[in-house]
């Protein structure tokens, strides 16, 4: 089988698992061991791990490191010092000796004991990170436990790979020389490398970004990660530890997010290519063999990992933020993945040793977000708590305290930039307020500065309850996040019916939705600064202002119809965004032998395609809102307003297509 064989049934096999997992709302990390074991020898045997495809998966983990670094903060270290250098690094250290104690009896080997134990005792900061965004429990008190661990493991995976090229050398100098002669090339590498990033990469990165070219840009990034990975494998070090500190280095700057927008389809396609090569490692038939033990060994990493965060945790938490610490932190990670495959890249162990603990991970890694998804509930249980009143309690007390006082008031439902803006007019005014947001630093700045600000959930019924929707005047939805506005929206009007609720979006996708959902009005912001802006040039033109007041009125009172039509052009299109594919203008022109020509609008029914004929421009004049019996002739432009897949239809029956 040639390489273009192997590559197409690579994609295509990770089109299909990919896209079926995340239907089962699953990790793709998972899927892509899964299409590893399905095509690799073991099972179908249609590729081979060869030397090209562990180079490109090695890349994976280079890029994985690299943004890993990116996120890295210093000042975020200091802040979370007690879950990451007291919680995180006993975690690490008690798994590890333990794991490591069981593997080496087992094995006699020290060295594969190191391996499988540092693999057994990291969790994934992938899975764990992104189920905890999700379920906006990641400034939780218990998320912020589970964050500072994830931070350690991350730190603790640097001297793994340091340590495993060198524990598979074959070095005539003992291993203590050898590992003392590694640190100090991994502390004169970073040296420099920080040398070099205060002095040589923001300036780069200046003259880089003032170029204003994509691609310049994306190629210097690139240019640095690797050229960084590069100088630590020529060190005698892992590559993936260059690119951590690269990122490191970059993660100072002013262009981190950025790096990490421009790196992130790299380090997704490549990464995905590595668990890809872990799961061809695992034999299937052996693992069908051994499944019962695969299972056991699952459960009791998890179980012993979960005890001994609990345990820790309990020194400075409730028995239940330590407890839902400890199920979130209890799976297995990718750089686990990344160990045992490098330890196998160095003939530090055969493949065999692996099958059992691989698998393992794995099947962790399949129920982490199940768990971590249901953390309060289970928790709850450990401790003997009663699940909805310990939700009560945690998330309700503090807005209980701090809106008991008010009466008649105005609820803010997030206190970024916009909320601390409206909030302000507020206290102009002499108007009471409390105010509801779920980012810790804020609320203790703000709540610092005397502003009745409280960390809290607005999504939660319970939370709205506590903060005095019963007796308020007005609810105010000032951040954009159109799934948790519609929820709040729900809440809302299923406790009061009459109170006047704004909600906030960045564009018009939501408008209809929210209004739907109950909100009395909904302020667009894009279109709004486009109306000012357009009122601003008017009145400077000496335009009369009662005109200008007028179209302003008209506009709104249309639900900003007339400012929600526009030509898209070639702007970048987000896959994962809800309303990726919206209503957009485009032209068509009649011309040669089109179906449209001498045709009423009215007979085509474009209205049944979802398809509005906004203007019809003949021989150089726009007419606006034409009649539906408009008689179009060779030549006419037509601006239709719909959706990309209605314009597409749309203009297959004008041109000549017919029915479809």
């Amino acid at each position: 089988m040639n390489g273009l064989d192997s590559v197409l049934i690579l994609l295509a096999a990770s089109v299909v698992v990919v896209a079926v997992f995340r239907r089962l709302s699953l990790p793709p990390i998972i899927g892509y061991l899964v299409v590893g074991m399905a095509i690799g020898p073991s099972a179908l045997g249609l590729l081979e791990n060869t030397h090209s495809t562990q180079l490109l998966a090695e890349f994976g983990v280079v890029f994985l490191l690299f943004t890993i670094g990116l996120e890295f903060s210093f000042p975020q270290l200091n802040a979370m010092r007690w879950a990451v250098m007291v919680l995180g690094a006993s975690q690490v250290m008690v798994c590890l000796l333990a794991f490591g104690g069981v593997v080496w009896w087992l094995t006699g080997s020290p060295e594969i004991a190191l391996v499988l134990g540092g693999a057994l005792a990291l969790s994934s900061t992938a899975i764990v990170t992104k189920q905890l965004t999700e379920q906006l429990e990641i400034h939780t008190r218990h998320g912020r436990r589970a964050v500072g661990v994830l931070l350690f493991q991350d730190l603790a995976v640097v001297p793994l790979l340091i340590a495993i090229p060198i524990l598979a050398g074959n070095a005539s100098q003992s291993l203590g020389t050898e590992l003392g002669l590694a640190l100090i090339k991994g502390i004169v590498v970073f040296s420099v490398m920080v040398w070099i990033g205060r002095k040589a990469l923001r300036p780069i990165f200046h003259e880089v970004a003032s170029a204003r070219s994509n691609e310049l840009f994306t190629l210097t990034v690139l240019l640095i990660a690797i050229a960084a990975a590069w100088a630590t494998h020529l060190a005698g070090l892992s590559l993936a530890l260059g690119a951590f500190l690269a990122g490191i280095m970059l993660g100072e700057t002013e262009y981190r997010h950025q790096i990490e927008a421009d790196i992130r389809p790299f380090r997704d396609v490549l990464l995905g290519l590595f668990f890809i090569t872990v799961g061809m490692v695992i034999e299937l038939p052996v693992l069908l063999v051994n499944l019962h033990w695969v299972a056991l060994i699952a459960v009791g990493m998890m179980s012993f990992k979960a005890a001994v965060v609990y345990l820790i945790a309990r020194r400075a938490d409730n028995p239940q933020d330590a407890s839902r610490s400890a199920m979130i932190l209890a799976n297995g990670g990718e750089f686990g993945f990344a160990l045992i495959a490098l330890a196998i890249g160095a003939d530090l162990m055969n493949r065999e040793t692996s099958q059992l603990v691989l698998p393992a991970i794995v099947l962790s890694m399949i129920a982490a977000p199940i768990i971590i998804r249901h953390n309060e509930a289970l928790s709850a249980k450990w401790a003997g708590a009663n699940p909805t009143a310990a939700r009560s309690d945690n998330a309700t007390g503090d807005v209980t305290r701090v809106a008991e006082p008010l009466n008649n008031h105005v609820i803010l439902c997030g206190y970024g930039r916009t909320g601390q803006n409206v909030g302000r007019f507020l206290n102009e005014e002499g108007l009471a307020y409390v105010a509801l947001d779920l980012d810790p630093t804020r609320v203790q700045e703000a709540r610092s500065a005397g502003e009745p600000v409280t960390f809290g959930d607005c999504e939660r019924r319970e939370v709205l309850a506590a903060a005095g929707l019963a007796r308020a005047r007005m609810v105010v939805l000032s951040f954009d996040d159109p799934a948790a506005t519609i929820k709040v929206l729900e809440h809302t009007r299923a406790e009061r019916p009459d109170i006047p609720v704004l909600a906030r979006t960045r564009d018009d996708r939501w408008i209809e939705r929210f209004q739907e959902a109950g909100a009395t009005a909904v302020i667009p912001e894009v279109l709004e600064a486009s109306l000012m802006l357009a009122s601003h040039v008017l009145a400077l033109l000496e335009v009369p202002m009662a005109r200008v007041f007028r179209y302003v009125r008209n506009v709104r009172g249309d639900r900003y119809r007339l400012l929600r039509e526009y030509f898209h052009g070639a702007e970048r299109v987000d896959m994962e965004n809800a309303g990726r594919f919206r209503e957009q203008l485009h032209a068509v022109t009649l011309t040669d032998n089109a179906r449209g020509i001498n045709q009423r609008i009215a007979d085509l029914n474009l209205n049944d395609s979802g398809v509005v004929v906004t203007a019809v421009r003949r021989g150089g004049i726009r007419g606006p809102q034409p009649e539906p019996n408009t008689l179009l002739r060779d030549g006419d432009v037509l601006v239709l307003y719909g959706s990309p897949e209605a314009l597409e239809h749309a203009e297959h029956l004008l041109l000549g297509g017919g029915e479809r």
